[in-house]
């Protein structure tokens, strides 16, 4: 029996995403053969024999030599950035869109929501069957015609809905977009209707989740998590014999595997009514899975405890731990910890009783490959006290990864820190907490160790967040820069400050403006006004991930032209966040006039209003959202995203192309070994690339009511010369 039929497409998309958190997103790193923005001007130039290049019509690339242009510069797909892309024209644009979904090339939410922001401007949104599904749920909504809203919506539902944890609005509009286009009011969602919606059944309250067909189990599974309200709904769908399942009572095997990650919510209760053998099957079968590292740790906890205490429901009480029990089940040995139901077997109680120094000291990697219980974990760390009382040796350190939280600072303490690997066997599984992660570091800084940029992208941006202040400065700004791109989203803004102190030391002699922002911009969230105030000046346009994430005390500094300048033609996306803490806070300090100036409606129940709560009882009535009509209007070819179009000057075709490839050019991406005080290429420092925004106060390049340097020199470019 299978319950997923057609497995969605971007599944192994998902999956790459979550194993690639370390990578950077600002392109290429060191060693790579060539830079994208030569790679494409070289192509170009070949291409090139006159005023109007070969292949070339008035409106751009033809659809063929587009394709062409986007499989011959893949390396731009995979480095991708706004700024430069927003030089491309509408057909480069629309070719390197299709190849992003052709290749499942994996973007952040930063890149894809000023990606989004493009293809609205040049009228490539109707194209979306042929565009990645993340980046449709990104799109202007209010721009989906009606005609296309089920495609539109079944396309959308295979993305990854976790992109949007930052444009809450958007999140909730894509759903109510969604139920308006099943028509009636949807007491109970068919079948038909959850294929249509796919992932977006992971946003929805448990009241439709209960009541829906019971095919509801496929869209469940592509969920990242449930809540305690979506839980108590899967179980009482189970409970209630409708699925292929049928009831607890006559499970089997092949069933719960069918149900994936899905099994791992199944409450005790219900583990009760299963038969025991059927239940003892697939506790094996999970454990196995565990330890062969094809399911996560905190997935295999949930379902080890909830089975767990069925099985402790159903045989008499027994004494707790420390009346002096005996051990009754028999020593642990080391074949008794290859047995996937060693847990069943030995419960917390018989493993303190049965479990000798001489076993735990031999065998700890085997017995920590068990999804061990927390009481279970608190009796092996206190083994370990008794056999370590000095303190646990390095050796063993590596594999005591998922105890690591339950150790104190002082405990720690004890320990003998020597070598990177040690550090990050310890802190790369997101178990460690605060004190742990600045702890762990503490003793290898205290042995001469150094933080390194590998050491930095093993254990990811978020350890970043726990560093004291002290440790941060510590890292030394090459090491910083050879880093990349680190994810500091989550750090406090203690942290941020700190962080942002270090970035300026570490990128504050790039030469251009342009670099200095792409290397900065993870970093922003610590930012002063002043430099906030610079950026302004220098047309950055800021994507709205960046901004959500700026100190919301500094972002109340800011007026609403300053705003609307830095986002560009971003603007927009603050009506798709308007209910994120930090854009909420600073709308309300403005009125309506300034809130009109936005652009932003206020209307609550619009297509992009305030979040609602998944846990409200849902509305019978239909919400009708704000669909483009189906027909074209005249002259609306390109019609408008929420956000206002970009000034791109309007340069004849034979201006614009070369503008596109200097811009590129000097967005090219240094390795990050390499050093990057030095500019994008001899010839971008030798013609006017700025200094660095480092020259005393903060002189980025390009003052107001100036365009940057960099954009003044693309526009200085000739067309190419005649043959």
């Amino acid at each position: 029996m299978e319950l997923v039929q057609d497995p969605p497409p971007v599944t192994p998309h998902l999956s790459a995403r979550r194993s690639g958190a370390h990578q950077t997103a600002m392109g290429p790193r060191a060693g790579a053969q060539v830079n994208p923005g030569f790679a494409l001007l070289v192509w170009l130039t070949a291409h090139c024999s006159c005023p109007q290049a070969q292949g070339f019509s008035q409106g751009g690339l033809d659809a063929s030599r587009a394709d062409l242009w986007a499989s011959a510069n893949t390396s731009l797909l995979h480095s991708f950035w706004c700024q430069p892309a927003s030089q491309l024209p509408r057909d480069q644009l629309s070719a390197l869109i299709r190849g992003m979904a052709t290749q499942q090339v994996l973007l952040r939410a930063w890149q894809l929501s000023c990606l989004a922001n493009l293809a609205t401007l040049h009228g490539l949104q109707d194209d979306f069957e042929l565009h990645p599904p993340d980046l449709l749920l990104f799109y202007n909504l209010t721009q989906v015609r009606k005609a296309n809203c089920r495609a539109f919506t079944r396309r959308a539902a295979q993305g990854d809905t976790e992109l949007l944890a930052n444009l809450p609005d958007q999140r909730v509009a894509l759903q109510h977009v969604a139920l308006a286009c099943l028509g009636a009011p949807r007491l109970r969602l068919s079948a038909s209707d959850l294929l249509l919606l796919g992932v977006l059944v992971c946003d929805m309250d448990a009241s439709r989740i209960e009541t829906a067909d019971p095919r509801v189990l496929e869209n469940l599974q592509r969920c990242r998590r449930l809540t305690a309200t979506q839980q108590a709904a899967l179980n009482t769908l189970l409970a209630s014999s409708k699925t292929v399942l049928g009831p607890p009572s006559s499970w089997n095997l092949e069933g719960l595997r069918a149900l994936g990650a899905l099994a791992t919510y199944i409450s005790s209760s219900l583990w009760m009514q299963v038969p025991e053998a059927v239940g003892l099957a697939f506790f094996s079968s999970t454990v196995a899975t565990y330890r062969a590292g094809r399911l996560s740790q905190r997935d295999a906890r949930r379902f080890v405890t909830g089975f767990l205490k069925a099985k402790a429901a159903s045989v008499p009480s027994r004494p707790k731990r420390g009346t002096g029990r005996p051990c009754t089940r028999g020593d642990i040995t080391a074949a008794t910890l290859r047995d996937d139901l060693f847990l069943v077997r030995y419960d917390c109680v018989q493993l303190e009783s049965c479990l000798g120094g001489r076993v735990l000291k031999a065998h700890l990697d085997p017995l920590l490959q068990h999804p061990l219980p927390a009481e279970c974990q608190r009796v092996v760390k206190a083994k370990l006290a008794r056999v370590y009382p000095r303190g646990v040796p390095e050796e063993q350190l590596r594999l005591i990864t998922s105890l690591v939280y339950l150790y104190s600072r002082s405990e720690i303490g004890q320990w003998n820190i020597t070598s990177r690997d040690t550090v990050v066997a310890l802190l790369a599984s997101d178990v460690a907490l605060e004190n742990q992660t600045e702890a762990v570091l503490q003793k290898y800084l205290d042995h001469n160790g150094t933080i390194t940029s590998t050491l930095l992208m093993a254990i990811g941006g978020s350890r970043l967040c726990w560093m004291s202040a002290r440790q941060i400065q510590a890292i030394r700004p090459a090491e910083f820069r050879r880093a990349g791109a680190l994810d500091i989203s989550s750090c406090p803004q203690s942290r941020k400050d700190a962080l942002y102190t270090k970035a300026r030391e570490a990128f504050g002699s790039t030469r251009n403006t342009a670099n200095y922002y792409r290397f900065m911009r993870p970093y922003l969230g610590g930012a002063p006004v002043e430099e906030l105030r610079h950026l302004v000046q220098a047309n950055v346009s800021m994507d709205i991930d960046t901004f959500t994430n700026l100190n919301p005390r500094v972002l109340q500094s800011l007026s609403v032209g300053n705003v609307t300048t830095l986002l560009g033609q971003n603007v927009g996306d603050l009506q798709k966040a308007r209910s994120h803490p930090t854009i909420s806070s600073w709308l309300r300090s403005l009125n309506t006039s300034a809130l009109g100036e936005l652009g932003l409606d206020t209307d609550p129940a619009g297509p992009t209003g305030p979040a609602r709560s998944t846990t409200e009882t849902p509305n019978t009535t239909p919400w009708a959202p704000h669909l483009a009509p189906t027909a074209r209007q005249p002259g609306n070819s390109a019609p408008t995203s929420g956000s206002p179009p970009a000034h791109l000057g309007f340069l004849p075709l034979a201006v614009a192309l070369p503008s596109s490839l200097l811009w590129l050019l000097y967005w090219g991406t240094p390795g990050p070994s390499q050093d990057c005080s030095w500019g994008t290429g001899t010839k971008a420092s030798k013609d006017g690339a700025g200094p660095a925004p480092h020259a005393g106060k903060l002189g980025l390049v390009g003052g107001a009511g100036h365009l940057p340097r960099y954009r003044l020199q693309a526009q200085r470019t000739q067309p190419c010369p005649t043959s």
